[in-house]
């Protein structure tokens, strides 16, 4: 019997400047009614571009051979209408950063009403209860009151549900999820992959699924394509290449998971930071006087202390108020309770008090494509607030950026080229080194290793244990993914709906959950 869609010797080459370059060589796989198969593989191994490939959505550079046929019609050459008819409709995709995907000038429910409108004709009445009901199912609490929401009001993993919700709308044969559930918590993306396997026995549908989680691939494929540097470097069904894989690759990518603890906090650590009740509320307004009816209770009562050299971890899902905790803390947002930075109570500080406390608190953000500048170089980019704070301390710039380069594992020979020269990994060292630059004593992670491969996050969590362990760094460590929490962190706070509803040693808090929702975030992880 056929597979519904098949790829045979599929090779992709991008044509720039009169050079081609080769992403994809001789690919071959396929997938079934009722299948999953997963793509796995760093950046850059070929995933994306050979899913793209089976409906043409590679762009004018891109010089495509080998063949690739769904329910038996060729795609590679078809007519612009047959492909018209195939795309969104027969075979779906769910990319990996929503916000780039979806369109910010329109609302949630236009963007899901457009697709059924032009596959189904589905208006009106009939669309808005379609729409709920794919809202309902992907996880969306309170659909009705989102649905004239744009994309900018939603959270990340809100973004990435409604991104989900578009694509299953049309019921397709089959759907291609890249990276579906990266920047998704532990529970939201247990339910999602729930979701995706209940879709594919209920609908019959096929799934190819590109991700660089194992633990995920080993949770929903029925078999596995790992892929490196274009190629397809071995294949076969899950259980088998997780028990028993034969390629010096695929032995390596199963081994990189973060593991070990964060060196011991000493005795006698000097208190960096603590809170006091430290309450978030940002207020709802009405009316043409836009007067205030309610609030969003983004974090409630948090109480707890941070020392030199320790790491302290927050989780909880999105929305739960990780970051903005982590940013009233680093006073760029207000906040009532008590904030006290090395024995100084700083809630009254004024901006010019608080500008002498910006080079001892730094942040690391989670894209660190979205937080580069383009238009700057790395050494541009990493000695910006060294000028700023005028710490320079009578060395030549490039010299102090050469030296922290190196301390994150930068060749400084590469300190004039611009971020997307780099690679994601690269990237994400380039960030750090902007913060240690300045030799501070509180930085913030938020989400640092979530866009990053599993090899990648392996070598930034040992970076950053030994960037800790060197200066004796404070870190507030916000991340969803709790094996890195775990490896990072010697203190954890579980957040919920704004409340702490744990907090504790990160041994204790894993051994021996006290709260539901905690062992409930654990759980999800297995």
């Amino acid at each position: 019997m056929t597979a519904l869609l098949t790829v045979t010797d599929l090779s992709v080459g991008f044509r720039q400047d009169g050079q081609l370059t080769q992403a994809v060589r001789n690919i071959s796989f396929s997938v079934d009614r009722g299948e999953t198969v997963a793509l796995v593989g760093e950046s850059g191994s070929g995933k994306s571009v050979s899913a793209l490939s089976t409906v043409s959505l590679l762009g004018d550079s891109a010089e495509v051979s080998g063949s690739v046929t769904y329910d038996g019609q060729q795609m590679i050459g078809a007519d612009e209408r047959l492909l018209r008819k195939v795309r969104g409709n027969d075979i779906s995709f769910i990319f990996q950063e929503p916000m780039t995907s979806l369109n910010p000038l329109h609302t949630i429910e236009k963007q899901l009403g457009e697709s059924l409108a032009l596959h189904q004709g589905i208006a009106g009445q009939e669309a808005r209860a379609r729409i709920l009901e794919l809202m309902d199912k992907v996880g969306i609490r309170d659909a009705e009151s989102r649905l004239g929401a744009y994309p900018h009001q939603l959270s990340g993993g809100q973004r990435q549900r409604v991104m989900i919700a578009m694509a299953l709308a049309n019921q397709p044969d089959i759907l291609i999820a890249d990276e579906p559930t990266t920047a998704l918590d532990v529970t939201i993306q247990a339910q999602i992959l729930d979701l995706l396997g209940e879709l594919k026995k209920t609908e019959n549908m096929g799934l190819l699924f590109i991700t660089h989680d194992l633990g995920i691939v080993r949770r929903i494929a029925d078999r596995v394509c790992v892929m490196q540097n274009g190629e397809i470097v071995e294949t076969g069904p899950t259980a088998e290449i997780f028990a028993n894989p034969q390629h010096p690759y695929t032995q390596k990518l199963l081994s990189a998971e973060p593991t070990g603890q964060p060196a011991p906090v000493p005795v006698d650590a000097t208190l960096i930071a603590e809170t006091q009740n430290l309450k978030v509320w940002f207020p709802i307004t009405a009316g043409l006087l836009r007067r205030t009816v309610g609030h969003v209770k983004a974090v409630n009562d948090a109480t707890f202390q941070i020392r030199a050299g320790e790491t302290v971890g927050i989780v909880g899902e999105s929305g739960s108020g990780k970051t903005t905790l982590a940013l009233a803390i680093m006073r760029l947002i207000a906040s009532e309770g008590g904030i006290v930075y090395m024995g100084q109570d700083i809630r009254g500080w004024k901006v010019r008090e608080l500008r002498r406390l910006r080079k001892d608190m730094q942040i690391v953000f989670q894209d660190p494509y979205g937080s580069l500048s383009p238009r700057m170089t790395a050494a541009q980019i990493i000695s910006e607030g060294l000028a700023i704070h005028g710490v320079e301390g009578g060395r030549p710039e490039r010299e102090v950026v050469a030296e922290v380069m190196a301390e994150v594992g930068l060749d400084p020979l590469t300190m004039d080229r611009y971020p997307h020269e780099f690679s994601g990994g690269q990237r994400q060292r380039i960030a750090i080194a902007r913060a240690m630059v300045l030799r501070p004593k509180l930085v913030v992670l938020d989400e640092p290793t979530s866009a990053l491969d599993m090899t990648v996050q392996v070598q930034i969590v040992e970076l950053l244990r030994g960037l800790q362990q060197k200066y004796g760094l404070a870190f507030l460590f916000i991340s969803h993914d709790l094996k890195v929490v775990r490896a990072m962190s010697h203190k954890v706070l579980v957040m919920k709906q704004g409340d702490v509803v744990e907090q504790g040693s990160a041994d204790d808090l894993f051994e021996r959950p006290q709260s539901d929702y905690t062992r409930t975030l654990l759980q999800a992880t297995h």
